[in-house]
């Protein structure tokens, strides 16, 4: 439960992998090919191997409490350096699901906070509410995922004062906790902000006001096409009073890309002569496969490698990091052995002919292991529209919602210190090694640890402690949602 054991698991990883910086010509090559073997089948023969050898088993996708993750403790893995419990957000393993007692002493920071606080800028783009998971994990502490606002807090009112919602008010955010301008005890900002539903926006643009900011919200597509960069240097979007439309679906008068939105934040957060670190979350595609409607979910990710494209076009490979990763799996196979060319969310055919199962019918190449496509006899498919965005493929076992996958995620990385992510490793080291290439947080000038900056270095020094806990950041009721950019600033 100790975040410095977390971050010490990590460290070791790192060290290692800047000892395995080899050049040179190979004399011998040996390879080694595990036929069938894909990262499903990798990771269930890791976790078998552990368990003979009287272990758990997990080694990388899991939680303290569980061997299959949910977004809010990976969001805290990857974000913070830290592994939790399941549900939680921004705290680490001493806190227990749902109950605030356990909260104390217990947060851990992001590297989204760690960026700041070393002078660079910063900002969260997704497609999901900005109270969501994945997005709450970057700035929240919560030992409940889904208290998006005081509405879904415990009605007792003494667990009410001391329980964190994922309260998205970025003056409760920093250093100080000024609260509507004052400066408040971290209890006062908490309970306050609980205490606030609709009046966080209004507060976020009187608090730009009285700083003297240059900053602008939007609402639709066309607000963001309006922005003017160069006078605009806090940028608050919120463009739907829920999750954002599955990019198949999206009104595309009304809600920008996921790739528009990344673009006007680089675009901002590039002013900072520091440099930033930015969160962009597919968030969507989630969402798709839980409903086993693959077409909305695989949609969302061509919208999003269009975004992780229009990053790459707006920023160098020689000064920016860009990583692509996930945060669990889901129980979503590709199958079957269609013809080359067959449509991906099309019944499998050969040679233009169905392809049928041992019941005489056919099926899709895409299938789900659980979820809500099931029927006691499988249905006859053959004249329905498998590529139509509402149709629920078919799974094996029956669930009103398809579960998350337990296997490996790939880390697609380039860029400087990208070579770090090579291998195998625990989610909490990725953001570690965001840090010790950027020379923030456990590798910042006051931790006083050499960092990519420093070319002699030929691994970092080991972590003693974790990154200082701040007040709890509080709670957030608005379920609207999100193109987020707050850009650090010197009186933060």
């Amino acid at each position: 439960t100790d975040p410095t054991y977390w971050h010490n698991v990590a460290q070791s990883e790192l060290e290692a992998a800047l000892r395995d910086r080899q050049k040179g010509v190979a004399k011998n090559v040996i390879l080694f090919l595990g036929d069938g073997m894909g990262p499903t089948t990798v990771t269930a023969g890791r976790i078998l191997a552990g368990q003979i050898k009287g272990k758990h088993g997990e080694e990388t996708t899991y939680n303290v409490d569980t061997q299959v993750t949910d977004s809010a403790a990976s969001g805290t893995a990857y974000l913070s350096g830290v592994k939790t419990n399941q549900g939680i957000l921004g705290l680490n393993a001493r806190a227990m699901k749902g109950r605030c007692n356990t909260t104390h002493q217990a947060e851990v920071q992001s590297i989204l906070r760690w960026s700041l606080d070393a002078g660079k800028s910063g900002g969260v783009v997704t497609t999901t509410r900005i109270t969501h998971a994945t997005p709450g994990a970057s700035y929240s502490h919560t030992p409940e995922r889904n208290w998006e606002s005081d509405s879904f807090l415990p009605s007792n009112k003494h667990v009410f004062c001391f329980c964190n919602c994922i309260f998205f008010i970025l003056n409760c955010f920093r250093p100080g906790l000024i609260c509507y301008g004052r400066k408040k005890s971290a209890l006062h900002c908490l309970f306050t902000c609980c205490l606030v539903k609709f009046y966080a926006l209004l507060d976020w643009q009187d608090m730009k006001k009285e700083q003297g900011k240059a900053y602008k919200y939007v609402y639709d597509r066309s607000g963001l096409e309006a922005v003017d960069i160069a006078h605009t240097d806090y940028l608050l979007g919120l463009f739907n009073q829920d999750h954002m439309m599955y990019e198949r679906e999206r009104n595309k008068t009304k809600e920008p890309s996921l790739a528009e939105m990344t673009a006007k934040a680089i675009q901002i957060l590039k002013k900072n002569e520091n440099g930033f670190f930015l969160l962009v979350e597919g968030g969507r595609i989630d969402h798709g496969h839980h409903s086993a409607q693959a077409s909305l979910a695989l949609h969302d990710v061509v919208a999003f490698a269009d975004a992780v494209e229009k990053a790459s076009q707006l920023t160098s490979p020689s000064d920016t990091l860009i990583v692509v990763t996930a945060d669990h799996s889901h129980a979503f196979a590709v199958a079957g052995y269609p013809s080359r060319g067959n449509d991906i969310l099309g019944l499998s055919m050969v040679d233009d002919k169905l392809t049928l199962a041992g019941d005489n019918l056919p099926y899709t190449t895409l299938v789900y292991g659980n979820g809500p496509g099931f029927t006691a006899t499988r249905e006859n498919i053959t004249l329905v529209d498998t590529t139509d965005p509402m149709y629920k493929s078919q799974s094996a076992v029956p669930l009103s919602y398809e579960t998350h996958g337990g296997e490996d995620v790939a880390i697609y990385a380039k860029g400087p210190q990208s070579f770090l992510y090579s291998g195998v490793h625990e989610q909490n080291y990725i953001p570690m090694v965001m840090a010790y290439a950027s020379c923030v947080g456990p590798y910042g000038e006051s931790a006083q640890r050499k960092c990519a900056r420093d070319e002699t270095v030929t691994a970092p020094q080991n972590i003693q402690q974790t990154v200082c806990d701040s007040a709890a950041v509080t709670l957030a009721n608005l379920t609207v949602f999100l193109l987020c950019l707050f850009v650090s600033s010197a009186t933060r």
